[in-house]
């Protein structure tokens, strides 16, 4: 069913092409549940649950700020969770929680044709990160304590991994170190045994190498370090983490004498009353560092620039409850916070924070997706405005 079909025409949707349009970003979305919606001050239920990606235009200055041009239906029991790009933005990944494919689709067919890939040691993936030389693709698997490696040209599974700690949850693949590392976060049927580690893998190899404890804390420590990435053209690599429940930020550095990793915790946000740390993104030559905060909601600006390891806070700029992943565009001008975390209750309000990010403040919200009832749980810009921002 299309989404036109279910929300009223007072949202002003419409689906047209893309002349008028000035900036589109890709959202999966998903019914709100039960408790999210009492705190809306006018919740609009679909009849039954919905999953979809809905491309919308973001642009503030647009006359279609918040119409939806187009809508992918996915199946409603799915649980679509993250889309991430290839290196060229050529191909979208797009994981599930609720069955163990990969759906892979084609940005550069006209109706963003669409690849199903089976990947039965899955269950529960999570996120998606790539070999330098763009030949595999890794998937981390938070229900099966797994890594799947496949094949970016023809998609076909290569290996399955069991990795050191349970809950593998972030991804991240450096080619100068030649590691993969996961974070240990948390299980996923009810978000709790929260993990304390990253778990290493020598990536050209996939052999098993042990893990880093990310807390100061007695164990088990309860961190739940849920995301990870390096930082771009760093030498030696260095990884940033985010410990959900932890509210704190480690680096994992490379010693390349040593051919391991050293952890250090790097910030903590309770300097800020702000908690829930989720993702990170890194500009091109790495001298700022982005953070959301879904609790209350807040995009984070770090300059690394001087030592990359020891994050200064720029500004924290406020978004919604439940800020989570961020797109960002091309020059630099804007970002987009989709507020939206797994539907938990005070962290789903479901508005997509615009920032200027060049006066450092937060400028619109497009609300379409929250007034008819429903979650974004995932943002990117259409290749032709999106930054990857080192994903």
């Amino acid at each position: 069913m299309r989404i036109r079909s279910l929300l009223p025409l007072a949202f002003g949707l419409c689906f047209h092409g893309w002349a008028s349009a000035e900036i589109l970003a890709m959202m999966y979305y998903e019914t709100k549940s039960p408790e999210s919606l009492k705190s809306l001050k006018n919740p609009v239920a679909p009849a039954a649950r919905k999953e979809g990606i809905a491309i919308v235009d973001v642009d503030p200055h647009s006359k279609s700020f918040g119409k939806i041009v187009k809508d992918i239906p996915l199946p409603a029991d799915l649980v679509a969770h993250h889309i991430f790009y290839n290196h060229d933005m050529s191909k979208a990944y797009v994981t599930a929680l609720g069955k163990p494919e990969l759906r892979v689709m084609d940005m550069k067919s006209k109706d963003y044709a669409m690849q199903t890939v089976s990947i039965p040691t899955c269950n529960v993936g999570e996120d998606v990160a790539f070999s330098p030389d763009h030949k595999h693709w890794y998937v981390s698997c938070m229900g099966t304590q797994s890594m799947v490696v496949g094949d970016v040209q023809t998609n076909k599974v290569l290996s399955t991994i069991k990795v050191a700690a349970p809950y593998p949850h972030g991804l991240a693949v450096s080619g100068a170190a030649d590691r993969t590392l996961l974070t240990s976060t948390v299980r996923a049927s009810d978000l709790g045994d929260a993990g304390e580690v990253i778990s290493a893998v020598e990536t050209s190899t996939g052999k098993v190498l042990g893990t880093y404890k990310v807390s100061k804390k007695a164990s088990p420590a309860g961190e739940a370090p849920v995301e990870i990435l390096f930082v771009p053209n760093a030498r030696p690599a260095i990884a940033y983490v985010t410990n959900m429940y932890g509210g704190t930020l480690w680096t994992a550095s490379w010693k390349p004498e040593k051919k391991d990793f050293e952890v250090a915790q790097a910030y903590d946000f309770a300097d800020l009353k702000a908690g829930v740390p989720l993702e990170i993104y890194f500009n091109k030559n790495g001298s700022r560092m982005y953070v959301t905060t879904a609790k209350p909601g807040h995009l984070h600006i770090f300059d690394i620039s001087s030592k990359v390891g020891e994050p200064k806070l720029v500004k924290s700029i406020p978004a919604a409850e439940g800020a989570h992943h961020v797109a960002f565009t091309k020059d630099g001008k804007y970002a987009f916070v989709q507020n939206a975390l797994l539907n938990l209750p005070g962290m789903s309000d479901g508005a997509v924070t615009v920032v200027d990010l060049q006066s450092g403040t937060a400028v619109a919200s497009m609300d379409t997706l929250k007034n008819a009832g429903l979650n974004p749980n995932s943002i990117v810009l259409l290749p032709q405005w999106n930054d990857l921002m080192g994903h």
